[in-house]
């Protein structure tokens, strides 16, 4: 008695509230675990499918009878074992009876039972009509045979089966899921005939471990035929704890350039995945694709087309950004959580789930041997009673004739049991004649011969899984088929980045004196025609295309990357710099540079010093930039040079005295950030005070012509005037003619 129940002055009984809550909870959390979340490790059902398949099978509802009415079933199941809500009821008979939810269905239905798309757009019981498949047998088959314990209904008016006499452990192959109070269950499907092959290894070897086991059953098999894209030692792994994670990716072909998705994970709706990537055209966020199409029917359920761009679209890019971002790809838990021979809710490992399911087996199978056994013996002993009757018959006869009870005469006389006698009072009188005889003999000879055998395998473990061993390869070849779900290795699925989901439009962009950013359509832009704030104009153009970073220099050698795309608008006055990047204070922005990755560019102070480097190399994710150009004291960034052949390039600087050198660009060293080396020489002191500087930098081969400006002045040199001023690099260069001492600009003329 609970210690917490007192009695009231009345006779009430009392329980605090805080007992009775926790007792009452306690109570439904076992219900829900143990009569309707978890299957059953012995025939893999919970109990509304047990009771769905026992009350079709008492309805005579087998695979070769006529289809009826489900509400008729639903009926029975609710009225008689199973007292819930009959759509509930409705919902797990359907369940069982699709072929893409269930891999071995248990029903076999007429109707609209729903499809991959919507499983429950199944039509009303009172519509459908419903029997049992060939595959029931394997759970009802031996169901008379004495074989399970049978229990009082809900209202104890008839008995139902505790669980039923499975030939095969279908707790594997059909799976289930569950959510109970505290615990859940995820098991997936698997191939019969892997796993009627891990059952007889396992019959031989008692011992075998996982990995053994694992070398019939490859992994989960589901109704569809995606593929499974787990690494199969995290297969392995799954088995060995009976819990994890599995993969599966849809299939495709390739057809007239045309993308075909020709089988969807399990459990995914081909109308959803095509809303999912339909809602990615909308947004524009799959510009490669132009066209989408469902052109499933009844002879390909699944068929959906995706239509690319062009031809020279990467399919296998654009279907890894789908597997990525859609249904295309899905993940499935997995956990052996079931209850287990001792009634209790246990995960399992897969040795341990087998070696379980053949304990049940074997059980079962002696069971059933026992009860054919016992009939047999009775059988014979009622035989030989009707034997001794028909060798005395006619005394028989005469006790008949006089006794008044002749049922105890019968017993005394011939030394035989009150259920002998019993049979031989039943005998009709056409049964008396020499014939019957003969067929008791041989009845008995036939009886004998079958006891014999019985009672070999029961006295015999080995001889006993010998036959479960049969049993289960025949089964295994009457109900098998091939795997359905192919075990690929393949790479991860990458979604495209934001960039290259972009359409590559060419732009250029444009930096104000006062480091205002914009960025115009297209190549051939004016930039000196833009319109500028007051006080500010044009600085300096990039050219690049819309899915690349620009990259912006300041007066510290820092570089700052921004998505080209983002820059504001050349039809408007653009926006600071500073306001999408953290410059120190004080800074400026000196120049721009937007292009590939491996694009070298030129580096360099006005002090006279710089280095090549990669595009890549000034690439910052960092708000506050990257220090790429270490400038001398005094010195300023020199506008970065994109270069085009860094091997026969030469390169040209010049002072604001004047001074002009020429030399090969291989000559100055690639790094990834620093000071650089020395360009042209000058003196360190008049640096620091400004009183000489680099004026311009200019990139050119041996065959341009280079025109120098000073003021309105300008001044074209030759490849063969351009010959004087070449020299080493780090010299101090040649004096340009006189009246270009102050240069403005050079430009390179091919």
């Amino acid at each position: 008695m609970n210690q917490d129940i007192t009695i009231s002055e009345d006779g009430v009984e009392q329980i605090p509230l805080r007992s009775y809550t926790q007792q009452a909870y306690l109570n439904y959390s076992m219900y829900v675990i143990n009569d309707r979340a978890l299957p059953s490790i012995g025939d893999g059902l919970k109990p509304v499918q047990r009771r769905i398949i026992y009350a079709m099978s008492e309805l005579g509802l087998k695979a070769s009878s006529k289809f009826k009415k489900s509400a008729r079933t639903i009926g029975d199941v609710i009225g008689k074992f199973h007292p819930h809500g009959d759509s509930a009821c409705y919902e797990a008979m359907v369940l069982m009876a699709q072929s893409f939810t269930y891999r071995y269905p248990l029903v076999d239905g007429q109707g609209n039972w729903g499809s991959q798309d919507d499983p429950k757009s199944f039509a009303a019981m009172r519509y459908t009509e419903s029997r049992l498949r060939d595959y029931a047998d394997v759970l009802l088959g031996e169901l008379g045979l004495g074989t399970v314990e049978w229990k009082p209904n809900f209202d104890g008016t008839m008995d139902e089966p505790e669980i039923l006499p499975a030939r095969l452990p279908n707790v594997l192959l059909n799976g289930g899921s569950g959510i109970a109070v505290g615990m859940a269950t995820d098991i997936p499907p698997h191939n019969l005939n892997e796993v009627a092959k891990a059952c007889i290894h396992l019959l031989d070897k008692p011992k075998a471990t996982v990995n053994d086991l694992c070398k019939f059953i490859k992994g989960p098999d589901f109704p569809t035929e995606a593929e499974l894209i787990t690494p199969k030692e995290e297969i392995l792994e799954l088995y060995k704890t009976g819990r994890g994670s599995l993969k599966a990716r849809a299939t495709y072909t390739v057809e007239s350039g045309d993308i075909i998705i020709n089988a969807l994970p399990f459990q995914v709706s081909g109308a959803k995945v095509l809303e999912q990537i339909a809602a990615q055209m909308n947004k524009k966020k799959l510009p490669m694709v132009v066209d989408l199409r469902d052109e499933s029917d009844h002879e390909n359920p699944t068929r959906i087309v995706i239509v690319p761009k062009s031809n020279r679209t990467d399919i296998n890019a654009v279907m890894s950004h789908l597997f990525s971002t859609t249904d295309l790809e899905k993940n499935y838990r997995v956990n052996f959580n079931m209850i287990g021979n001792n009634k209790r809710p246990q995960v399992k490992d897969i040795a341990t789930l087998l070696k379980e399911w053949i304990q049940f087996r074997t059980t079962t199978v002696r069971r059933r041997l026992q009860y054919r056994l016992d009939k047999i013996l009775d059988r014979l002993h009622l035989l030989d009673g009707l034997l001794i009757a028909y060798l005395n018959i006619d005394e028989v006869i005469k006790i008949v004739r006089k006794e008044e009870k002749p049922k105890p005469a019968l017993v005394k006389k011939f030394k035989i049991s009150e259920r002998q006698a019993e049979a031989i009072l039943e005998l009709k009188l056409r049964q008396l004649a020499k014939l019957e005889e003969i067929k008791i003999e041989a009845e008995q000879k036939e009886l004998n011969a079958e006891r014999k055998i019985l009672e070999q395998l029961l006295n015999s473990a080995t001889r006993l899984k010998t036959l479960i061993k049969k049993e289960i390869q025949a089964d295994a070849e009457r109900f098998s088929d091939e795997r359905r779900t192919p075990i690929v290795k393949r790479e991860e699925a990458k979604a495209y980045s934001e960039t290259e989901l972009l359409s590559v439009d060419p732009i250029t962009i444009v930096l104000s004196d006062r480091g205002w950013m914009r960025a115009a359509k297209g190549h051939d832009v004016d930039p000196h025609a833009l319109q500028y704030k007051s006080g500010d104009g044009f600085k300096i153009a990039a050219r690049g295309k819309s899915n690349q970073l620009a990259i912006f220099m300041d007066s510290t050698g820092r570089a700052y990357s921004l998505p080209a795309h983002t820059l504001p608008s050349a039809r408007g006055q653009g926006e600071p710099v500073s306001g999408k990047v953290n410059p120190p204070s004080g800074a400026t922005f000196e120049g721009v540079v937007i292009g590939e990755n491996d694009i070298d560019v030129l580096l360099a102070s006005d002090a006279g010093y710089g280095f090549v480097g990669k595009i890549g190399d000034l690439i910052s994710k960092n708000k506050s930039g990257k220090n790429i150009l270490r400038i001398p004291k005094g010195g300023r960034v020199l506008p970065p040079i994109m270069l085009s052949d860094y091997g026969s390039d030469f390169i040209v600087s010049i002072t604001n005295e004047g001074r002009m050198l020429m030399f090969p660009l291989s000559e100055l060293p690639r790094l990834a950030k620093g000071k650089g080396n020395k360009i042209i020489s000058i003196p360190t002191a008049r640096v620091a005070e400004r009183l000489e500087f680099v004026v311009a930098l200019a990139v050119l081969t041996e065959e341009d012509t280079l025109t120098v400006h000073a003021g309105r002045r300008h001044h074209n040199l030759k490849p063969a005037d351009l010959q004087h001023y070449r020299g080493e690099r780090g010299r101090r260069g040649n004096k340009l003619p006189r009246g270009f001492q102050n240069v403005d600009r050079i430009e390179v003329v091919e």
